[in-house]
Formats: C-alpha cells, structure tokens, sequence
C-alpha cells in the first residue's frame, strides 16, 4: 500500500463488500467525495458479481484487497492492517460518512489519547431517519469519563464506527468464531478490557442506507452471536443461563432451534478462546443490562 498524502486526513475507510456491486458503487459516490479526501480501501470477501471490475473501472482512486475467499467482519481486520492510517473509519457496502465527520473524529482522537473506539451518530435511508440504537447509547449509564469525549458504551453500529488503528489491532479486532452480525459488542469488550475508552459521540455523524429487507439469516446469526461473547467473555454462570434460556425457546422457535445448533458447533472454539472480562467491564456490562431491562 502506498504511504498516505501529506495533505490527506490521518483517517480512512474500510469497506468489507460482498456481491453487493450496486450498494457499493453508490456509498463510494458519497466518499469519494469527502472534503477530507480520505484513502478508501475495499476488503473483497471473494465477490463472485461485477464488483472488481467496477471498482477497476469506476473508482480507480480506491485501493483494493482482494480476499481470496469470505471472511466475513475479519475483512475488516485485513483492510485495518493494509491501510496503515493512524485512524480508519468503518463503512459497509451501504453506508457512507458526512462531510466533515472524519476530520471530526481525527481531532478527537488526537485531543483523548485513550479514546480507542468512536460509535457516531447514524441516520438511516433516504429520509434521514434517527437510528433507534443513536438514543440508546445516548442514554447509557456508564456515562462519561474525564479524559474521554462523549458517552460511554460497549456497543456501537460497525458501520458508523471509526477506530484508532492501534487500539483496534491491540484488541485483536473483530473475532474470527463471530464472521458476521452482532460481532460489535465483543470487540467493545475487548477494547475496553484492554484499556481503551469506547464513546459514543453524536457530532461524529454517519448514513446508513440499509435494503428493505433485512438479509437472510441475519436474526439467528445475531442470537447465535449473542451468545457465543457470553461464553467467549462473561462469567460461566451467565453464559449457562443464556444457554438454558435459548434451548428452553428453542422447543417451540425455529430461529431459537438454529442458533442454538450453530452455538453447540462453535462451542469447542469459543471454550478454547475463552477470556473472561476484568472486574470492572464486567460490572460495566452488567449495568447495560439492567439499564435495556
């Protein structure tokens, strides 16, 4: 990868893309555009559709890394590592970032050392519509800390989030057992169990222009990852509970039957890299869960 423009901003974008050609082409329209012309780099989990030939002919000012097959969220990882930025925003196939907001963020983080990870302000479609998750980390009880800007929160939208580079890969990134849907909260815990703050920060402002329809599968892969960063982090009694709960719907709820079943075929791994969390993210996680209760 080539070094970064000097008149550039230290922020970039990670894209992880699959098969989703048109999706693609429209939010690179809106960043290639960006004022702070950032360095834009596309993670291609193995796209079998038109996308590397668009990318070639249209957009020839972005970067590509072509996987050789799907990795899932640890396209992210990959592209993090290629970039090289001091900080890298994450967007997906479907969303893009508001003029301004990275030079934003970048300040940010030059300003709170500790800050590690940003969770922005998301508006959704043509509309522009609040994302419900924006009150939701508005609201978290963890509130603020002195040396960190915004709210305090262990979960955040992926594709509204910009990271310091060396925070992200410091924590490991997004968990390969995990591939994709609800992998945020693991690498919230991982972050802050490594130090890091994680805030959310509404002037930090991303669109998310999500399709109809949501993708097949994408309610069981999220329970099924819900539970599999119980067992990978939280304490063996809690993990048991969420299982018990799980396989008792699971008699009556198909969804509930197979995330139960992909849990069990993970299980193994998810012992293996079991790393339960510090005291206080634990107490921390816990005081979310009381407050959505």
């Amino acid at each position: 990868m080539t070094s970064p423009r000097p008149d550039a901003t230290p922020v970039g974008i990670v894209i992880a893309t699959r098969n989703r050609c048109a999706a693609l082409a429209e939010a690179l329209r809106h960043l290639v555009a960006l004022p702070e012309r950032p360095r834009i780099l596309v993670a291609d989990n193995a796209s079998t559709d038109d996308t590397r030939t668009m990318l070639a002919r249209d957009f020839p000012q972005v970067g590509v890394l072509a996987l050789p097959f799907n990795h899932g969220a640890l396209a992210r990882n990959y592209g993090a590592r290629a970039l090289g930025t001091p900080y890298v925003a994450f967007s997906d196939d479907d969303s893009w970032w508001a003029p301004g907001a990275l030079s934003r963020a970048a300040r940010l983080f030059e300003r709170h050392p500790r800050l590690g990870l940003i969770a922005a302000r998301t508006l959704v479609g043509p509309a522009a519509d609040p994302d419900p998750l924006n009150d939701v980390l508005a609201a978290s009880p963890l509130g603020r800390a002195a040396d960190l800007p915004g709210t305090q929160v262990l979960g955040f939208l992926a594709c509204a989030s910009v990271v310091r580079r060396s925070a992200y890969l410091d924590a490991g990134g997004f968990h390969r057992l995990l591939f994709f849907g609800g992998e945020e909260t693991l690498l919230a815990y991982d972050m802050a169990a490594r130090g890091w703050g994680v805030t959310h920060c509404p002037d930090i402002l991303a669109h998310h222009h999500p399709a109809p329809s949501p993708r097949t599968g994408r309610p069981v892969v999220q329970r099924r990852n819900e539970l599999l960063t119980a067992w990978l982090r939280r304490p063996v009694p809690y993990a048991l509970a969420r299982t018990r709960a799980l396989a008792a719907e699971a008699r009556h709820d198909d969804h509930a039957r197979q995330a139960l079943r992909g849990t069990l075929a993970r299980l193994p791994a998810a012992l293996r890299a079991r790393r339960p969390l510090p005291p206080h993210v634990e107490r921390a996680a816990r005081l979310l869960e009381g407050a959505a209760a």
